[in-house]
């Protein structure tokens, strides 16, 4: 009798959601990673080495994206970068990698495509006499306070060139790192021109550090909040997402926390698995939570219609069923009880300017 196959442990490498990358369904060919290849020595354990994040120039020439989705809070929103080095398993924004003929698995977070010269975009786009003042939301799709961030600073040049336009902006982050720039947040927000959401997903520093192995600790997160309400910016915090089975419970102790620390808005989004996310996250749970697969991803179909994901506009944020309908009760009692919620915040375009303004009029006087 030949000898049995050895049986592989599901890999998981270090510092990275993904353990591998699946197929791009736009492309006829695929790479599949052979663990033993890379190292014979880690080929039965459950750690291997991380790969080396590749920074590629993003030669795009626009800066503002549109948004027509119904169900997104804004309609134009900015972005340096393409891909996110958090690495969270669970993001949605993954497939979008696939349009650049890469994977939604280990090439979202290890190849990352960087506008270098978005602030100037981004100068060239408010000088126009086309633009029309809107709200930007930063961060719409992949984080623009992502590590490399701290290095490039593109997302503070961009900031820079809205806080001279007192152009309004709107940020989510799962990154401490947007408390650095709360000097031009706080000017903005004098305008009533700056509003910040922290995503916090749980409490857990242990649980965070699996399912969000490259974003700020939990308590990192509130402590930038703290900073950020105190130098005078609105802040909030977006529970996202809900992960039915394994974090639901923790959603009133996330808007107490957050609330203590100066949050006075929170949103709420059921998790999302659209198109490659999804077998993403399965092998996440096989990795981290084998125990609790079943449940979760039979919660999920139950707030899905059966499937794992349903991307209708009126569905695909909040869910529905029974259970939808308990978590977003539990959402809505816990911002009542830590007077979350109570007023709206609207951003203003009131203030806006062109600081060039006068040396434009005066030189069209010659056209």
């Amino acid at each position: 009798m030949g000898e049995e196959p050895r049986k592989m442990k599901p890999t998981t490498i270090r510092g990275r959601g993904a353990a591998d990358n699946p197929p791009n369904r736009f492309e006829r060919s695929s790479f599949e990673r052979d663990p033993e290849a890379d190292d014979p020595d880690l080929a039965d354990t459950d750690s291997s080495p991380s790969p080396t994040t590749q920074f590629i120039a993003d030669a795009t020439r626009s800066i503002v994206s549109r948004n027509t989705s119904p169900d997104i809070p804004f309609d134009a929103s900015i972005n340096p970068y393409r891909g996110c080095e958090h690495g969270c398993s669970y993001c949605y924004a993954r497939p979008s990698h696939e349009f650049l003929g890469l994977s939604a698995g280990l090439d979202f977070e290890t190849k990352i495509l960087v506008k270098y010269d978005a602030p100037a975009l981004l100068r060239k786009e408010l000088s126009s006499r086309k633009w029309v003042p809107t709200p930007l939301s930063i961060s719409g799709v992949t984080d623009a306070y992502q590590p490399v961030e701290r290095r490039l600073r593109l997302t503070r040049g961009c900031l820079e060139v809205l806080a001279e336009f007192r152009n309004p902006v709107g940020i989510v982050t799962k990154n401490r790192m947007v408390a650095r720039d709360a000097d031009l947040l706080a000017g903005l927000a004098t305008h009533d021109a700056a509003m910040v959401f922290l995503s916090m997903t749980t409490l857990d520093p242990s649980l965070s550090r699996r399912l969000e192995p490259r974003a700020s600790t939990p308590s990192q997160r509130l402590e930038a909040m703290k900073a950020l309400a105190n130098a005078g910016v609105p802040v909030g915090v977006m529970v996202a997402p809900v992960i039915p089975g394994l974090n639901e419970q923790e959603i009133p102790a996330i808007l107490e926390a957050a609330a203590s620390a100066g949050a006075k808005h929170a949103g709420l989004v059921l998790l999302r698995l659209p198109l490659a996310v999804a077998p993403l996250f399965e092998d996440w749970l096989d990795r981290h939570e084998p125990g609790k697969k079943d449940r979760i991803l039979g919660r999920i179909r139950s707030m899905r219609g059966g499937r794992l994901n349903d991307s209708r506009f009126s569905e695909r944020m909040s869910g529905s069923g029974a259970f939808a309908e308990i978590i977003n009760a539990m959402f809505t009692a816990s911002c009542n009880r830590f007077g979350i919620n109570q007023q709206v915040h609207r951003l203003s375009t009131a203030a806006f300017r062109r600081p060039d303004a006068s040396t434009d009029r005066q030189l069209h006087l010659f056209d």
